[in-house]
This record gives C-alpha cells, structure tokens and sequence, in this order.
C-alpha cells in the first residue's frame, strides 16, 4: 500500500511530528484540527461555536488539500472540552454538512493541546 502525505498551507502547520493528512487505501485521514489561524497560529474564538467553525475550516481545507470536498467526508470525530456546548457545536457543524452528514462521534476531553475547546478530525473516501 502506498499513502500520500498532504500538506496545505490553508490549514495550520503541524504543530508536532504528524502529517496534516494521509491519503491511504482510498481514503484520507485528517490530523485532528484544532482552531488555529493558519497565518498567525493563534487560536480563533472564545466560544466553543467559535472554535469549531475555525477547527471546521482548517480540516476541511486539508481534505480540499488533497483534491477532495466535503462530500467525501464519511465520517468526523469531535473533541470538545464541554458536552453542554454540543448543541451549540451542532448549529455549526450543520452549516458545513446541511444535507447527508457523514457519520459522527463527539467525545468530550478534559483536555486538548494549546486548551482549545474543540477538535475535529475527518476521514474521506477518496475511491
């Protein structure tokens, strides 16, 4: 098996050793993407709705990184500090998935890097 690393400058840099995604078996792995700007890797948002839609944006530009869209996206693991934020969270997410949203986890952490309140990561079918 062969996998193809993609790298976007339209998502933010990894921020330790990882890939921002692997294109594998037909299918795309995001890194999990947490709400930095990718010019200023500073953290956009102080509300979790905030935090997603920028966490939203960055995984998103990695899967259009490897020439895909958002109607390849099977399936989206959510990490969010709070669950009280997930409807909230929802709202968002629904912008970016209005009609046959793939397939969804959301774990609430006590934890993620940098403090943030959301994480996201994505998995593409690139066929």
């Amino acid at each position: 098996m062969t996998r193809k690393i993609i790298h976007t400058d339209h998502a933010p840099a990894a921020i330790g050793p990882y890939s921002q995604g692997n294109l594998a078996g037909g299918f795309l792995f995001t890194a999990g993407q947490i709400p930095l700007d990718p010019a200023t890797m500073e953290i956009v948002g102080t509300t979790a709705a905030e935090q997603a839609h920028q966490a939203l944006v960055n995984a998103k530009a990695v899967v259009e990184g490897a020439g895909l869209t958002l109607d390849h996206v099977v399936k989206v693991t959510m990490f969010i500090r709070n669950m009280s934020e997930f409807g909230n969270i929802n709202e968002v997410y629904r912008g970016f998935f209005p009609e046959d949203p793939p397939a969804r986890s959301v774990v609430e952490v006590s934890r993620l890097p940098k403090d943030v309140l959301v994480e996201i990561e994505m998995v593409a079918y690139a066929g």
